[in-house]
């Protein structure tokens, strides 16, 4: 599996393509704006069709080009129920955004379960429910593998849950800070200390470097007063 980190749309979300040029297969995760236009030449470089998106959750900057994907490219689309009016309703999005984002409706195909294995480029992921940034935020998890050429890192994409010494806004409609922290302790912190976190914005980092440095959600909570 190969992971293309593709910076996309007018604030640079992340999407990220993974291919096995052996299988001839490919998925995205997420569609920010204009990333039609990247991944087209690197699945033709490596021979791969692009079979499904995944969307960690349904914020616009991270659907930007769902729609058209679909359209053009005939993709399943996967993504939380908790966000299905996000997605398939944008304007709804735009009403607390309070901005007009001219984004089109993306019809969702297959709705996650969190907990659910799915099988994809010659891996296994495991979908679990994150939310806190908002309602349906889910992330993907790969477990390492050992090959060949020996092992292989644990990776995690995790949408806007949690970034490098940082987490996801909390304040917009459907977050809640104590809801996203013990997303974080809970699914986030209790992968190994090893997986590398890809992000929906910024550099990536290790569950084990925000465990220890994170200044938002320590790993352990912090002791209310009685």
């Amino acid at each position: 599996m190969k992971i293309h980190v593709l910076p996309s749309g007018p604030i640079k979300t992340i999407g990220y393509l993974l291919t096995n040029a052996s299988l001839g297969e490919a998925i995205l995760i997420d569609a920010p704006g204009d990333i039609l236009e990247k991944i087209t030449p690197l699945l033709a470089q490596e021979g791969c069709r692009l079979k499904e998106l995944w969307l960690t959750h349904g914020h616009w900057d991270h659907t930007q080009d769902s729609a058209r994907l679909k359209r053009e490219l005939a993709v399943l689309i996967r993504a939380h129920r908790a966000d299905q009016a996000l997605i398939e309703t944008p304007e709804l999005m735009e009403a607390f955004m309070g901005a007009r984002l001219g984004l089109e409706p993306a019809k969702i195909d297959v709705f996650f379960t969190p907990g659910e294995t799915l099988t994809a480029v010659g891996r296994d992921f495991e979908v679990r429910h994150v939310p806190g940034h908002c309602a349906g935020n889910v992330l993907f998890y790969a477990a390492s593998l050992k090959g060949p050429t020996g092992r292989t890192a644990s990776t995690a994409f995790v949408g806007d849950a949690l970034f490098k010494a940082g987490v996801g806004r909390w304040d917009l409609q459907g977050g809640g800070f104590e809801v996203l922290a013990q997303s974080i302790r809970s699914q986030i912190y209790t992968l190994p200390d090893d997986t590398i976190v890809f992000p929906g914005h910024g550099p990536r980092t290790t569950v084990g470097e925000e465990k220890a440095t994170n200044p938002y959600v320590p790993l352990v909570a912090a002791q209310r007063p009685v």
